[in-house]
């Protein structure tokens, strides 16, 4: 899951970033393909990226509720800002409502 931001902070100085995240997500898309194609003959993983714009908490709620998630995994946030804020994960694992695994 990727969610996009709606108004990215480049946006507001009038940095073309529409086109930048789309390019994260195909990236990203591509990285999980080739990573699944590597473990094949391994393991059956099944997997699915989804993408859309919006708030990360509210995205990762939303694909949670609907995917009817045993748990969610997520990246640490790397921004500063997040330690007065709190950070998606954070938020998540507040919510309470999966058990939330936050990787490196």
């Amino acid at each position: 899951m990727y969610v996009q931001p709606l108004l990215p902070a480049g946006a507001a100085l009038g940095a073309p970033v529409a086109g930048v995240t789309e390019e994260i997500a195909e990236a990203l898309a591509e990285e999980i393909r080739a990573s699944a194609e590597r473990v094949k003959d391994l393991w059956q993983v099944r997997w699915e990226f989804r993408t859309f714009r919006g708030d990360a908490y509210a995205g990762l709620v939303l694909a949670a509720e609907e995917l009817t998630a045993d748990a969610v995994v997520v990246g640490a946030s790397e921004s500063a800002g997040h330690r007065f804020v709190g950070s998606v994960a954070v938020r998540l694992v507040k919510a309470g409502r999966w058990p939330v695994t936050v990787v490196p």
